[in-house]
């Protein structure tokens, strides 16, 4: 079946070459009337061919594909939550425009090394050596001294 246009963001559309829809029998919600229609849809996106995607974003988009990822480079996404054939084939386009928008998020800026303050270890090694003498006390009693 033909596949429009997924537009993700202002600028950015993937193109309906790239991707293939097929439906197939669901399992779930339906009751008999599951048995005898296609209700699922198996969304088929080949993103190395979509020509949208630099090499850093296509890796980090196989990467967040992770199971749904093929060894022909495809990612497969699979949608029978609903019923009805339609709804589900939104819910699939959905899915796929949120992995795309998430593998096309900047990387986290990276993590700046602290150290505790001058301040912080004064208060920690005190209290380490309060803790030592209250353990210290809780030691043996000396007998010479309970005698005098």
């Amino acid at each position: 079946m033909s596949v429009a246009d997924l537009p993700i963001r202002h600028g950015l559309t993937l193109p309906s070459w790239s991707m293939t829809e097929e439906f197939v029998l669901a399992s779930g919600p339906g009751g008999q009337n599951v048995n005898k229609t296609s209700s699922a849809v198996q969304l088929r996106f080949f993103p190395g061919s979509a020509g949208v995607f630099n090499d850093h974003q296509l890796r980090r988009l196989m990467q967040l594909a992770g199971r749904r990822a093929g060894k022909d480079g495809s990612i497969l996404i699979q949608a029978s939550r609903f019923r009805a054939q339609e709804r589900n084939r939104e819910d699939a386009r959905d899915r796929l425009k949120d992995l795309v928008l998430k593998a096309l998020e900047p990387p986290p800026p990276p993590r700046k090394a602290t150290r505790p303050s001058r301040g912080a270890i004064e208060r920690r090694l005190k209290a380490k050596a309060g803790r030592s003498q209250v353990k210290k006390m809780r030691g043996a009693v000396d007998r010479d001294d309970q005698n005098s």
